[in-house]
């Protein structure tokens, strides 16, 4: 045994350059002292090769096999009856690719390992690996963390670490809780850095995150490489990202990255496990201070009395070698755990030196034990994911500010007040700041009038204006109805001379433009705007109409009682008058003594009776039954038309007098006629393209409500073309001398503008349909920017007086019908009885006659 310890240090000094014999010396001496010691009851005890393949000229090698040695210790001083011994070939890959594949094969081929741990780095281990999978030798990796590298590819694949598909999840939590829709990867060009990109991608887009930029670090890269990428990544304008690298390259890059100024306020930057579990001291004071106000995750160990015996004893074997800084990361408890697991397997398989490299791998992945790093467990090939830790880099300090787990999420377990929408205790981001990177920049107009709908008042010694209005709160109302914190700061977007917005559609083209990340404000939706940015739905009614003065009735004089009925109707009622007067008059005037007067006076009797109908101030009294029912029909006919002339007269009587000067777009526009619109608006190209005012010098730009009342009231412009809410607005200041007329010209409605694609336009969406379905909420937002209160959509509809309808013929086509038919039938049952009686009459005198010459010429 004493000789194999031999070996053991002889193999580890030939493996290791000349730099690294001297450091390496007392390791040794160590290590054949302990062999020593162990050797008098372990003479017989069956030897089982397996490799070890790391770079021992870094850090994390270098801690990789301290590690691995006391883990030796531990075990077979815990297990001393144990009749198998690890027979560690331990090999240096010195940092290179095909190194650690050589020696790899070398190790399997010709030295007959049965199991070989590591290569250290995921880009050496997939080489090895194929080996492995070749020559039926398990790899078993405690730092290969690629999620590229799966157990389920080969069988002889072995990872007693976790992967990194557990962080992408972690990673999009985060990113999502912080509500940003853009972040940029940077990581290090090698099958580690690579291998994390495309499960982020599914992470992310679960989140509607995009990568709309990603950067590759080769691992050799000269600083001043490093800096052109990173000024070309601040040049677009992106200020989130993610660091994905070992930690031989990043504290390289995170030195670059505060000579180009980009760990300041307003930047945001997240590492990964493979830097995360290096800080702290073990990456020393400088690179903690290039790295201020860095978010990190890393997997959390949970303390135990196991862990903190092995960490005394570190820290004390450290100094006694005088190497007191040595890092210590979760990689070395798990190179530690890995040897206890390699060895409790060997047990079971090689107690008589019987047993293949199937039933090894088999037995090595049912090991289950407590280990210092937490509970080993590899039935899956693999790690299961721990619970990851979200920490804060301060000072020379990390704090950790929440954790997260595939059961939970993210959470704080800690007592701190957090609001709904904040799921880790706020950090200090770079630049010393609590403020959270990247606010959103919101362009707003700049306008003079109707600020009831956006008011903007900058002011010199501030440099974010003071923005309020109807359109303001609701944006502000609905960033409280995300899911997550947003923030974001408002920026004016004036006209040159600094008085008024010139174009609302130059500032929604700012977005496409990167000047502003979003446009709030009464910006209306419609389709040329739409092609150039994304709009969430709309939170306001939508259309254009226009605004007419009001004139006086001219139709309003001494003649207007006849005006309740049209003229054909007061020709049949007076045809109808007429009509039963002589029916009337021919069934009394032979019988009733009343009407038997003479000749001049017939007339008179006629017609007086039937007027008299009207007010039902008839005297005479009718002995003749036909009569009597044209009457009863002929009263209720004047009964109806006279109810309904007074209803209409008192109508016409009592009615606001005013009528619209122009009813009809058509007319004004043939006229050529002037008409105005709001400054900046969109309607100027609606009248142009829709309406067919193609003469810009008829088009009058105005500003405030002010300046509409003066237009119109001078008779500068027929008529104002706007948006419904600033017409109502405009209705309810001057409601008597205006009425808004025409048709409605439909729009899409106030909406917030974003850049297209943007993955932030439906959550707004959703939470603009959160606010305004709140009746309670809407009522009270509406209610604060409009105390006087516009008019309604009735009102508006209604504004305009209507002159009563004008009752004509049609409308009591039937009473004249059926009184037509009536009298007809009684003018032809009298004219019957008429031609009855006459004729009775001649030939009562015919035979008179007859029998007068009968009786004469008898009497000849």
């Amino acid at each position: 045994m004493l000789d194999h310890c031999g070996s053991i240090s002889y193999e580890i000094r030939m493996s290791m350059s000349s730099e690294m014999k001297t450091k390496s010396f007392n390791l040794c001496l160590w290590f054949r002292c302990l062999c020593f010691f162990l050797e008098p009851s372990k003479a017989n005890k069956a030897q089982i090769p397996i490799g070890v393949v790391l770079d021992l000229k870094t850090s994390t090698g270098s801690m990789a096999i301290r590690c691995i040695q006391m883990a030796y210790q531990d075990f077979y001083k815990h297990y001393s009856h144990y009749q198998t011994r690890l027979d560690l070939r331990i090999r240096d890959s010195e940092k290179d690719v095909v190194r650690a594949a050589s020696t790899a094969f070398d190790l399997m081929k010709n030295e007959k390992v049965r199991a070989i741990m590591g290569p250290l780095f995921s880009e050496q281990a997939r080489f090895v690996i194929q080996l492995g999978h070749k020559l039926r030798v398990p790899i078993v990796s405690f730092s290969a963390t690629s999620p590229s590298l799966s157990s389920t590819r080969s069988k002889y694949f072995i990872r007693t670490t976790q992967d990194d598909c557990s962080q992408a999840q972690a990673i999009a939590a985060i990113i999502e809780a912080y509500g940003w829709r853009e972040i940029v990867p940077i990581y290090e060009d090698t099958e580690y850095g690579r291998g994390l990109i495309p499960y982020l991608l599914d992470e992310l887009e679960k989140v509607n995150t995009r990568l709309p930029e990603r950067s590759a670090i080769d691992p050799n890269s000269e600083e001043s490489e490093i800096l052109e990428q990173l000024k070309k990544l601040n040049q677009s304008g992106k200020r989130i990202f993610l660091v994905h690298m070992t930690s031989l390259v990043g504290p390289k890059f995170f030195s670059v990255v505060n000579k180009a100024r980009m760990m300041r306020e307003g930047y945001g930057w997240i590492v990964t496990d493979g830097l995360s579990n290096f800080l702290d001291p073990n990456l020393g004071p400088k690179v903690m201070d290039s790295m201020q106000g860095v978010l990190g995750i890393r997997p959390k160990v949970e303390k135990s009395r196991r862990l903190t015996s092995f960490r005394n004893r570190w820290k004390a074997s450290s100094i006694k070698q005088g190497i007191a800084s040595s890092p210590l990361t979760l990689f070395g408890l798990w190179a530690y755990d890995t040897v206890w697991a390699v060895a409790m397997a060997v047990e079971s398989v090689f107690p008589n030196s019987k047993g293949n490299n199937d039933t090894l791998t088999d037995r090595i992945l049912s090991t289950k034990f407590e280990g210092v790093s937490g509970y080993f467990n590899l039935s899956e090939g693999e790690l299961k994911p721990l619970e990851l830790e979200v920490f804060n880099v301060v000072g020379r300090k990390e704090r950790v500010i929440g954790h997260w787990s595939p059961q939970r999420g993210l959470f704080h377990d800690k007592e701190y007040s957090l609001s709904r929408r904040e799921k880790l205790m706020p950090p200090i981001w770079p630049g010393d700041t609590i403020y959270q990177p990247v606010k959103l920049r919101i362009g707003v107009p700049v306008r003079k009038g109707f600020v009831e709908f956006v008011k903007v008042e900058t002011r010199s010694s501030e440099s974010t204006p003071a923005v309020s209005g109807f359109t303001i709160t609701m944006f502000r109302e609905v960033i409280n109805a995300l899911p997550f914190p947003l923030p974001y700061k408002f920026l004016a977007f004036p006209k040159k001379n600094g008085e008024s917005t010139e174009s609302y559609d130059e500032l929604v083209l700012q977005i496409e433009k990167k000047e502003y990340d979003a446009v709030v404000g009464d910006i209306t939706i419609v389709a040329s705007r739409a092609e150039h940015v994304e709009f969430t739905l709309p939170f306001s009614e939508s259309g254009v109409s226009m605004v007419v003065s009001m004139k006086q009735d001219e139709s309003q004089n001494m003649w207007i009682f006849l005006k309740p009925l049209s003229p054909g109707l007061w020709l049949t009622t007076g045809a109808a008058f007429v009509f039963a007067s002589i029916i009337i008059w021919l069934h009394e005037h032979r019988t009733n003594t009343e009407f038997q007067v003479s000749p001049q006076q017939q007339l008179g009797v006629m017609f007086w009776f039937a007027f008299s109908t009207l007010v039902f101030a008839h005297n005479e009294r009718l002995v003749n039954n036909w009569s009597r029912f044209v009457l009863i029909l002929w009263v209720f006919v004047v009964l109806i038309i006279t109810q309904s002339y007074t209803a209409s007269l008192a109508s016409m009587l009592t009615m606001q007098r005013l009528q619209p000067k122009f009813i009809d777009v058509n007319e004004i526009r043939n006229n050529d006629y002037c008409v105005g619109y709001m400054k900046g608006s969109f309607v100027k190209m609606l009248l142009k393209n829709q309406l067919g005012f193609r003469d810009e010098t008829k088009l009058k730009p105005y500003e405030t409500a002010e300046e509409y009342d003066r237009a119109l009231a001078s008779g500068e412009v027929a008529a104002i073309f706007d948006e419904i809410p600033y017409l109502k607005l405009f209705l309810s200041k001057y409601r008597s001398k205006y009425a808004m007329v025409g048709p409605t010209y439909k729009t899409g409605g106030f909406g917030f503008a974003f850049p297209l694609k943007s993955p932030l336009v439906s959550y707004f969406s959703r939470a603009i349909l959160n606010v305004t379905q709140d009746e309670e909420k809407f009522k009270n937002i509406w209610g604060k920017h409009f105390s006087r209160g516009l008019i309604s959509e009735d009102e508006s509809g209604s504004s305009i007086p209507k002159t009563p309808n004008i009752l004509t013929l049609s409308s009591f086509g039937g009473l004249f019908v059926i009184t037509g038919v009536s009298s007809g039938i009684s003018l032809l049952v009298y004219l019957l009885k008429f031609v009855y009686s006459q004729a009775k009459e001649r030939l009562s005198l015919w035979l008179l006659q007859l029998k007068a010459r009968l009786i004469e010429r008898i009497a000849l």
